[in-house]
């Protein structure tokens, strides 16, 4: 089997983070969602992965590489334009051919990696295998309604008034059956080729269509809210170890990771967190579900349940920081300015809460 990677898109809802950062670069614990999304198609045995990129396809590039470090072999391919999850499936038919192949969204996390779903579809003969998990608001999502046997009766993609709460997770694998579905279907209402209309071909051509029903935590991070989510699992899960320096006044508690060249001073950490490579933690408070990237340094502050990204500084801050995501480069301080105000630049779309 082939992996592919979907790794285009403009991540709107990350505004403005992502307008100067890919959203699958974005990192859950200290390591970028795509990287989590490679190991899990290669820790399934799969080593040739092509991924589909678009306006960030430098930065994907840069950040990525061939695969060496993974162990797998990188093809990048250049999808013409944002038209919908089908459509980049097309354009990806001279690296896949007629093999099978799992698809793969670059923003998702998903509990427990996708090995036993590789192993069940390599072992049978179905068409087509989807992932789908039980959501609050499925009208976010492609829908799979099934059938009281659990065979799928229709797909619809981010349908007004959902006639189920199964959402399609963003993990599909396929054989060759699914060029003719792509080829057979037609532009949606959002002008975009539908993976939802491809599988829904597949269903009504009496091809094999297998419903998988995951049972653990997903996360497509494509909000604030959600990549905290993201990091708040992933920091539960991961094993956690102390290769940096961490002096006698600071108290470490739970779940940490501190990881090469960081360093620790009079600081308390309470976990899980991970405090990234070069990064230094002084006279600070780090509360639980936090990752400080690499090259930071937060001195005399507070802070938790909050994802910051790398060479930011966060210096005498008189409140606690929760629940936030703060890019790369970020610099909040106190001023000694008089008079006393809050002095502010904020890209488009910003969200900022002020006591």
């Amino acid at each position: 089997m082939k992996g592919l990677v979907l790794s285009g898109g403009k991540g709107t809802r990350l505004y403005p983070l992502t307008y100067t950062k890919a959203k699958q670069l974005i990192p859950v614990a200290n390591k970028p969602v795509l990287f989590r999304v490679i190991e899990a198609i290669r820790d399934a045995g799969i080593t040739e992965i092509g991924i589909v990129v678009g306006d960030t396809a430098a930065e994907v590039k840069e950040a990525v590489g061939r695969g060496g470090r993974w162990g797998v072999n990188i093809t990048y391919i250049h999808q013409s334009a944002p038209a919908g999850l089908a459509h980049a499936v097309k354009e990806s038919r001279e690296f896949l051919g007629d093999d099978r192949f799992v698809m793969f969204l670059g923003d998702n996390c998903i509990e427990g990696g996708i090995s036993p779903l590789i192993e069940q579809f390599g072992r049978s003969d179905w068409n087509c295998q989807i992932v789908l998990t039980r959501v609050n608001d499925a009208s976010q999502f492609g829908v799979a309604e099934l059938d009281e046997d659990g065979k799928i009766l229709r797909l619809v993609e981010k349908p007004k008034e959902p006639k189920s709460d199964l959402a399609l997770v963003g993990i599909y694998m396929f054989d060759n059956t699914i060029w003719e579905a792509i080829e057979h279907i037609k532009p949606s209402w959002r002008g975009e080729l539908e993976i939802t209309d491809a599988i829904q071909y597949l269903v009504d051509h009496n091809c094999r269509v297998f419903p998988y029903i995951h049972r653990g935590w997903w996360i497509d991070t494509g909000k604030k809210m959600d990549m905290l989510d993201a990091n708040r699992l992933v920091l539960e899960e991961i094993e956690h170890k102390i290769e940096g320096f961490v002096d006698k006044d600071s108290q470490i508690t739970g779940k940490v990771t501190v990881e090469k060249g960081a360093e620790v001073i009079n600081s308390v950490i309470r976990g899980p967190a991970i405090i990234g490579e070069h990064t230094r933690i002084v006279n600070t408070y780090i509360g639980p579900f936090t990752a400080i990237f690499h090259h930071s340094e937060i001195e005399d502050s507070e802070i938790e349940h909050s994802i910051v990204l790398e060479n930011s500084s966060i210096k005498s801050i008189p409140f606690r920081i929760e629940d936030s995501l703060i890019g790369r480069n970020v610099k909040i301080h106190r001023s000694p300015i008089k008079p006393k105000a809050y002095k502010l630049m904020l890209g488009d779309n910003s969200d900022v809460g002020i006591l």
